[in-house]
């Protein structure tokens, strides 16, 4: 089977032909139809994510496909069952093995290339929003990066929780993707000055950050007393360092979230909370963006297009017609 294969973090992935992979116990098998990019994988291919697999390892960490065979002791998922998965690694390949325990299944009113793009992007604004900062009806909310794979879904969330949602991106196009996603208030990250912008409209009550370094400077001292900023990625490269005794004099609270790390420790918020999204799905109230799709064979463009901010919401591979 055809596989993206990543051998060295010095040198791009390869497409090459590998054995088919049989499921271990507690695993399943399966047919890959759609594989959604993440910044993450990115720096996997530099070796410098949190958990990048030790090498060689399939890229590809959220997939959407058909169960083709499980292993001993799945009793959940049948053969033929329609999943989407969240494995970390092994999702720009024809056939995959994942844990059971990550998998979800999918209604049928939810497509492929939807269901790849949705889980780590709609899981980790979901569960920043609702399950750590308690986000609020009637709250402000800043959103940075906001026309990015997880800062579109943090809008749409916040929108849909009700807040005020404060968008702020680089550009027209980026903006007006915020604003159909229900933004109220929009913010060029070119042009216009984060803090003044956020100061004249009260400050703001949560930020969500996957920017990081002036972005995240800015914001923070928009904030009002007892806001809650939520660290969730750094875009930007750079790491914000955070005076302590700001955060005492003003009150503020910091809100680490690594989504996938509750598959370690708490999954059973990581799964109520998918449980939710693909609840709002079903009613219409979540409407996944992606704005690029590409073959298997095309993977390292979605890749570049990730790495030069030049796509909107998810960037998904597609892998074969199931």
């Amino acid at each position: 089977m055809r596989a993206l294969l990543l051998s060295s973090h010095e040198s791009p992935p390869s497409l090459v032909e590998v054995a088919e992979p049989t499921p271990a116990e507690g695993e399943i098998l399966v047919r890959i139809a759609a594989c959604g990019l993440n910044f993450a994988d990115l720096l996997m291919m530099k070796g410098t994510y949190q958990d990048t697999p030790a090498l060689p390892f399939v890229m590809g960490m959220e997939v959407a496909g058909r169960v083709e065979a499980v292993g001993a002791g799945v009793t959940a998922f049948a053969p033929g069952d329609r999943v989407a998965v969240y494995g970390g690694q092994g999702g720009l390949a024809e056939l995959g093995c994942f844990p059971a325990e990550r998998a979800v299944k999918l209604p049928d009113s939810m497509g492929w290339t939807e269901a790849a793009a949705f889980q780590i992007a709609y899981g980790t604004s979901h569960l920043a929003l609702d399950h750590r900062a308690r986000l609020q009806p009637g709250e402000t909310l800043l959103v940075l990066g906001a026309a990015g794979g997880v800062g579109l879904t943090a809008v749409e969330i916040g929108h849909l929780m009700g807040a005020r949602v404060v968008a702020c991106a680089r550009g027209a196009d980026k903006l007006e993707a915020a604003r159909a996603a229900g933004a109220d208030v929009l913010i060029d990250a070119t042009t216009q000055d984060i803090r003044a912008e956020m100061k004249a409209l009260g400050g703001a009550d949560v930020v969500y950050d996957p920017v990081g370094g002036e972005q995240f400077a800015a914001a923070f001292r928009a904030c009002r007393p007892e806001a809650r900023i939520l660290t969730i990625g750094f875009a930007s490269g750079e790491v914000p360092q955070i005076k302590a005794n700001h955060l005492l004099v003003k009150n503020l609270s910091v809100l680490g979230l690594y989504w996938g790390g509750y598959l370690n420790f708490r999954p059973e918020v990581l799964t109520r909370s998918l449980q939710q999204l693909i609840a709002w799905h079903g009613e219409g109230r979540l409407t996944p963006h992606v704005s690029n799709v590409l073959p298997l064979d095309r993977a390292e463009e979605g890749m570049a297009l990730l790495r030069d901010r030049k796509s909107t919401g998810k960037v998904v591979v597609t892998i074969q017609d199931l």
